[in-house]
């Protein structure tokens, strides 16, 4: 993927409709809407490595096969995709290191 990540752009990516839009899912303090379907991710940083994080979005179905959380960096083997995204993905690779400088500073 993309060599480095920008935090401050990887909080647009966790909150803009137009891109990854976690927090949808997932509650973090003080950021609204605040969704309750994927963990809360206060602390994550401290909890997970930058390569963990990336590879829960990258392909979050590697970590835990059930997950509803889509896979963010993946374009085959998918299911119901329109076909207007088939073969392509829902972040770049710059917007999941983006993500990942975010998400790894959430100490």
């Amino acid at each position: 993927l993309a060599a480095t990540g920008d935090a401050q752009r990887g909080r647009g990516v966790f909150v803009q409709r137009e891109q990854g839009h976690c927090v949808i899912c997932h509650a973090l303090s003080g950021m609204a809407p605040a969704g309750n379907v994927g963990p809360a991710l206060d602390g994550v940083g401290g909890r997970l490595s930058a390569g963990q994080l990336r590879q829960r979005i990258v392909d979050i179905t590697q970590v835990k096969p059930d997950a509803a959380m889509p896979a963010f960096h993946r374009s085959a083997g998918l299911n119901r995709v329109a076909a207007a995204y088939a073969g392509k993905t829902l972040l770049d690779a710059q917007q999941v290191e983006d993500l990942v400088a975010f998400l790894g500073g959430l100490k």
